[in-house]
C-alpha cells in the first residue's frame, strides 16, 4: 500500500489547493483531527519506518488461468528503512500518506526501558543505581532495540503477549516482571533465526546468553515459536532433515486439506513436521493455485530461442522485511530483483506527461485520500452505530467540491492514481468501503518490493516436494462431525480427524462446496460481506526488448474516465523472466468487461497501446511471440484475483472467515488473514497459523479422550469381590494392519479368511507420504482380487503400482467408509477370525 512520496529528483510542487468554503462536509472534514493514534506512546520515526515503509500489503494473488541481484542477507537487527525505501514511488502502494488510518503504537525500547532492565537480570549484567550506563549496558539496550525491531516485523506487538501467546497460555500468569523476561527472551529467540535462517535454532541456543534460572521461559518461548512456525520454517536442509516431532495422540491425527496454494502448503509441510498424517486434495491438475508461473516460448522460426517465465498470477514479495517468502527464498538461494521505483507516465499520444504536473497530481490525489479519512473520522465521532459509504463516492464529491483536476491532462492523471487504487484492491472504487477499505495499512511489511527471478512457482514446487496431493479431485462436499470428516470429490471420498479449507473465497461465495451441517451463520454472512475482487492480465513475449529495459514499469493514461483501468500500468520482466516479457495489467471494472472480449480482441487492444507510446518515438513495435489473456473471473476454482473490504464489511470479517467450526472444519487462505489478505506472505502465513490451530485442537481432543479413558479403566465391577475391568470387545482395524497377510512398498493386504481362492477379494491398504517426510500415512483402502496381489508386489515401485491399480485392476482408492456393502462385510470376515 503506497505511502507519501516525492517525486524522484527533487521536491514536490506545492499541493493544488482546496477551497473548503464551497462545501459544508468538505469544512466539516477539513476541520476533523487526522486519524493518528497518537495515544500508543509509539516513537513515530520507528512507527513511520517499521509500519508504513515501502510495504505493499495488498500485493495481488492474481490467479490467471491462461485462455490460449543476489540473495540479501537477513534482516538488519535494526529494520532500518532506507532513504530510497521512504521516498519511493508510489507505482505499488494503496495507502498515499502516514496520517491516513490509526497506525499501532510501537513503542521502541530504549536502555531505560523495563525490558532493557529484565534483559539485564535475565543474562545476569548488573545495573549500578545513581551512575552512568557503561559500555556493555548499551550495548545491550541497543540489542534489545534490534530485537524487539525483529519481533514487530514478524508480526507481534511490541510490548506485550500476542493474542495467539496468551491463547497458549505460554505464560501461568499474564504481566509483571515474568511477561517482560519471557518477552526478551521471545524477541531473542526470533532474532537468532532471523539472523540465520539456514540453520535449525534449537531450543538450548538461546541458553548461551540467557541465564540459567530462565530456562523455562525460554522453553516456552521456543515451543510457542516453533509449533507456529514463526523459526524453523521453510526448505533448509536444516530444518527439512529433522525428524518429525511426536504427534499429540496415537495414532497420529489426520488432516486432509482442501487446496494446494501456499496456504494449503504451508500447512502440510508444517503438520507434517509436527507428526501429523496429511493429504491435499486439488481440483487443479498443478499446485499452487493463484501462484501459477507459466513458461512461455517463440514457435516462429526467425526466433526459435525466446523463452521466458511468466508469473500469470501472484508476482510481487510485497515488502522484504519480516516477510517469510523472504526467508523461504534465502533459505533456497534464489536472488532477489528489486522492483526499480522510477515509473514513467505516457500521454494517449506517447507524450511524457509533464512531471511538474504529476507531481501536484498526486499530491492532490493524496489530499482527497486525507480528505476521505478525516471524514470519516468525524461520522466515527458523530455516529453512534457508524455508517459506511463507496471510498469512490466520497472521494468523488471531495474531488468536485474542490475543483481538482479539472484540466484534461489532470484528470488523466488523477484517473491514473484512481486506477492503481483499483489495482491494490482488485475492485471498482464504488465497490469499496470508506470506512475500512485499508484496515490492513497498520500492519504493512517495510522494504523493498522483489521479484523471484524465474517466478514464484518455484517456491510452490518447493514446497510441494514431498508432500502428498492428490490432483484433478474437485471437492462437492465437506462432511463434519463428532467423530471426523469426510471430503467428497467428484471422483472419490477422503475421510480424516481434521479437514482444512484453503479455497479461494470466490469459490466459498459461489457456494460450489456444501458443507454438513451447514457452516454457521456468522460465518455465512462474513463471505458474503467481504468482497472477492478481479485483476487481469495481457502476457506477452516479444522477440526483442523495444521499450525501455532500464525501468520496471511505465503506465499509459487514458482520456475516457469509465476505461482508467484498462492497461493502465505495463510491467516490464526482462530483467527477472529470462526473455522479453511485458505484462499489461489491466484493473477495476475494466477487468470485468475485459473477459467479454475475445482474447485476440484484447491483445490487438494492447498493442495498439502500445504503438501510440512508441511509433512517435520511431520505435517499431513488433508482434508478439506468445500472448496470454488471464480470464480469472470465470476460473471455476476462484471466481476472482483476491479480497477486498467491500461496503458494510470490515476487518473483522476477515477474523470471522479464519474461526473453525467444532474444531474440525478449520479455513486459511488470503481471505482469512485480517493483517496480510491480498498477500501470498499473507496465505503463507494463514497456512502456518491454522496448523498451529490444529496442534492446539488435536492436543485438546487427545486430552479429553486420555481422560475419558483414565475414567473408563477405573470404572471397577465386582464380582464374588474379584476386580473386574470393563474392557471394549471391539477390535481396531490398524491393529490387524501391523501384522498383513502381504505388505510391500507403502501396500498392505489383508486376505479374506474364510477362503483362498484366487478370484476371493481381498482388502487393500495404501499410506499415503509416509516414507518421503517420515510423518506418517493417510491411509486408503480398495478391494482387489488376491490373485492380483502378488502381481503388484513382483512390481518396482509404488508409482507403477498405483498405475496398475487403476488402469489395468479397475480397483479405486477410497476412504474407510467408502468400500460399500461388500467392504464391510470382508472386513467383519476378517475381524471375527482375528477374535479366534
Amino acid at each position: 500500500m503506497p505511502q507519501p512520496d516525492a517525486p524522484e529528483g527533487a521536491d514536490p510542487p506545492p499541493p493544488t489547493p482546496m477551497d473548503q468554503d464551497g462545501d459544508q462536509a468538505a469544512a466539516a472534514a477539513a476541520a476533523a483531527e487526522p486519524m493518528e493514534d497518537e495515544a500508543a506512546g509509539g516513537d513515530p520515526e520507528a512507527a513511520a519506518e517499521d509500519e508504513a515503509a515501502g510495504g505493499d500489503a495488498a500485493e495481488p494473488m492474481e490467479d490467471d488461468a491462461p485462455t490460449s541481484s543476489p540473495t540479501p542477507s537477513a534482516p538488519s537487527a535494526t529494520l532500518a528503512v532506507d532513504d530510497s525505501t521512504v521516498a519511493r514511488k508510489r507505482r505499488r502502494r494503496k495507502k498515499q500518506f502516514l496520517d491516513m488510518v490509526p497506525t499501532e503504537g510501537v513503542r521502541v525500547l530504549r536502555a531505560s526501558s523495563s525490558s532493557a532492565a529484565a534483559a539485564a537480570h535475565l543474562t545476569g549484567i548488573p545495573r549500578r543505581r545513581g551512575r552512568p550506563p557503561t559500555n556493555s549496558s548499551l550495548r545491550l539496550a541497543r540489542e534489545l532495540d534490534s530485537e524487539a525491531h525483529i519481533a514487530i516485523a514478524a508480526g507481534f506487538p511490541a510490548d506485550t503477549l500476542s493474542e495467539d501467546e496468551v491463547a497458549a497460555a505460554v505464560l501461568p500468569r499474564i504481566g509483571g516482571a515474568e511477561q517482560a523476561n519471557y518477552l526478551v527472551v521471545r524477541n531473542h529467540i526470533l532474532a537468532l533465526w532471523r539472523s540465520n535462517p539456514l540453520a535449525h535454532v534449537a531450543s538450548g541456543a538461546a541458553l548461551a546468553s540467557i541465564r540459567a534460572e530462565h530456562a523455562p521461559l525460554v522453553a516456552a518461548a521456543h515451543s510457542f515459536l516453533s509449533d507456529h512456525a514463526y523459526i524453523n520454517f521453510g526448505l533448509a536442509p536444516s530444518v527439512v532433515s529433522l525428524p518429525p516431532r511426536p504427534p499429540p495422540s496415537l495414532p497420529a491425527p489426520s488432516v486432509l486439506i482442501v487446496g494446494a496454494g501456499f496456504a494449503g502448503l504451508a500447512a502440510a509441510r508444517h503438520l507434517m513436521s509436527l507428526g501429523f498424517k496429511v493429504a491435499i486434495v486439488e481440483g487443479r491438475l498443478r499446485p499452487g493455485g493463484r501462484v501459477f508461473t507459466k513458461t512461455m516460448s517463440s514457435s516462429a522460426a526467425a526466433h526459435p530461442d525466446v523463452v521466458a517465465a511468466a508469473d500469470l498470477g501472484g508476482s510481487v514479495l510485497t515488502g522484504i522485511n519480516g516477510n517469510p517468502l523472504g526467508v523461504i527464498a534465502r533459505q533456497l538461494g534464489f536472488p532477489l530483483h528489486k522492483v526499480r521505483d522510477k515509473c514513467p507516465l505516457y500521454l494517449p499520444d506517447g507524450r511524457p506527461a509533464d512531471s511538474d504536473m504529476d507531481a501536484r497530481v498526486e499530491a492532490t490525489f493524496n489530499q482527497l485520500l486525507d480528505k476521505v479519512c478525516q471524514l470519516r473520522q468525524v461520522v466515527a465521532d458523530s455516529v453512534p452505530h457508524g455508517v459506511d459509504m463507496s471510498l469512490g463516492m466520497a472521494l468523488e464529491a471531495f474531488r468536485a467540491a474542490h475543483g481538482v483536476a479539472a484540466e484534461p491532462q489532470e484528470r488523466m492523471l488523477l484517473d491514473w492514481h484512481l486506477a492503481n487504487l483499483e489495482y491494490a484492491n482488485a475492485a471498482p472504487l464504488a465497490d469499496l468501503s470508506m470506512a475500512f477499505w485499508d484496515q490492513d495499512d497498520p500492519y504493512e511489511m517495510g522494504g523493498d518490493h522483489c521479484f523471484i527471478p524465474g517466478g514464484n512457482s518455484q517456491f510452490i514446487r518447493a514446497l510441494a516436494d514431498g508432500v502428498p496431493i492428490f490432483y484433478g479431485q474437485n471437492v462437492r462436499r465437506i462432511q463434519y462431525g463428532c467423530d471426523g470428516v469426510m471430503v467428497y470429490t467428484d471422483k472419490q471420498t477422503f475421510r480424516g480427524d481434521m479437514a482444512l479449507c484453503t479455497v479461494s473465497l470466490g469459490v466459498l461465495k459461489k457456494g460450489d462446496i456444501d458443507f454438513v451441517p451447514e457452516l454457521p451463520t456468522q460465518k455465512r454472512e462474513a463471505i458474503q460481506r467481504l468482497g472477492f475482487g478481479l485483476l487481469n492480465k495481457v502476457v506477452m513475449l516479444f522477440p526483442y526488448d523495444f521499450w525501455d529495459g532500464r525501468v520496471d514499469t511505465f503506465g499509459h493514461l487514458t482520456e475516457d474516465s469509465g476505461q482508467r483501468g484498462e492497461f493502465f500500468l505495463f510491467y516490464s520482466y526482462s530483467s527477472v523472466s529470462g526473455g522479453p516479457l511485458l505484462v499489461a495489467l489491466v484493473a477495476g471494472e475494466s477487468a470485468i468487461n475485459f473477459e467479454k472480449k475475445s482474447p485476440m480482441e484484447n491483445v490487438e487492444k494492447v498493442l495498439d497501446t502500445l504503438r501510440k507510446i512508441f511509433s512517435p518515438k520511431g520505435i517499431e513495435v513488433p508482434n508478439p511471440l506468445q500472448a496470454i489473456c488471464t480470464r480469472w473471473g470465470t476460473d471455476r476454482f476462484t471466481y476472482g484475483s483476491y479480497s477486498y473490504v467491500a461496503i458494510g464489511s470490515s476487518g473483522d470479517d476477515y477474523d470471522i472467515l479464519a474461526e473453525n467450526v467444532g474444531d474440525r472444519i478449520f479455513f486459511a487462505g488470503e481471505a482469512t488473514n485480517r493483517r496480510y489478505p491480498a498477500t501470498m506472505h499473507g496465505a503463507l502465513l494463514s497456512g502456518y497459523r491454522e496448523a498451529a490451530n490444529i496442534v492446539r485442537a488435536a492436543r485438546k481432543r487427545a486430552k479429553r479422550v486420555h481422560s475419558s479413558e483414565d475414567i473408563h479403566v477405573n470404572n471397577e465391577v465386582k464380582v464374588n469381590e474379584v476386580n473386574v475391568i470393563v474392557k471394549d470387545d471391539n477390535i481396531d482395524l490398524d491393529d490387524l494392519f501391523h501384522i498383513p497377510d502381504v505388505a510391500f512398498g507403502g501396500f498392505s493386504v489383508l486376505h479374506d479368511p474364510s477362503t483362498s481362492e484366487p478370484d476371493s477379494t481381498s482388502l487393500l491398504r495404501v499410506g499415503i507420504g509416509a516414507r518421503k517426510l517420515g510423518s506418517g500415512s493417510l491411509f486408503l483402502y480398495g478391494l482387489i482380487m488376491r490373485k492380483n496381489v502378488a502381481e503388484l508386489a513382483a512390481m518396482e515401485d509404488d508409482e507403477q503400482r498405483l498405475s496398475t491399480l487403476y488402469r489395468d485392476f479397475g480397483t479405486k482408492l477410497v476412504g474407510l467408509d467408502g468400500l460399500g456393502d461388500a467392504g464391510e462385510s470382508l472386513i467383519s470376515r476378517i475381524k471375527a477370525a482375528s477374535r479366534k
